[in-house]
């Protein structure tokens, strides 16, 4: 997904089923804890759970196929294992473009070696 994304309501496109399309983003909002280069593209698809269209849902397969390219990526813990974190936050005033409303992400380094 591109960094400025272009999603709206797409109120005139095709709607799609409503359960499938949550279920699909329930699923990408688990992998998140794991993969955070995903969370920016996952929460914009979120935005349009209440209404869904065939637009959305291209996006939405857009993600799980860079899943399947990047299976190996990833944030792996483990238990007992020291490490450093440092976390950085941004937010985007306003950048919805339906409904004005704020985005906000975060990137967390680990770092094993200074443990």
């Amino acid at each position: 997904m591109a960094t400025k994304p272009k999603m709206d309501a797409d109120l005139s496109g095709t709607p799609i089923d409503q359960t499938r399309y949550q279920s699909m983003i329930g699923t990408l909002m688990y992998l998140t804890s794991s993969r955070p280069d995903l969370v920016q593209a996952v929460c914009y698809c979120a935005r349009y759970q209440a209404r869904p269209t065939e637009k959305h849902l291209k996006e939405v397969k857009r993600i799980f196929w860079y899943l399947k390219v990047t299976i190996n990526m990833g944030l792996w813990y483990q238990k007992d294992s020291g490490f450093e974190l440092t976390a950085f936050s941004y937010a985007d005033h306003a950048g919805c473009l339906d409904t004005r409303k704020s985005t906000s992400g975060g990137i967390q380094f680990v770092d094993r070696n200074n443990a």
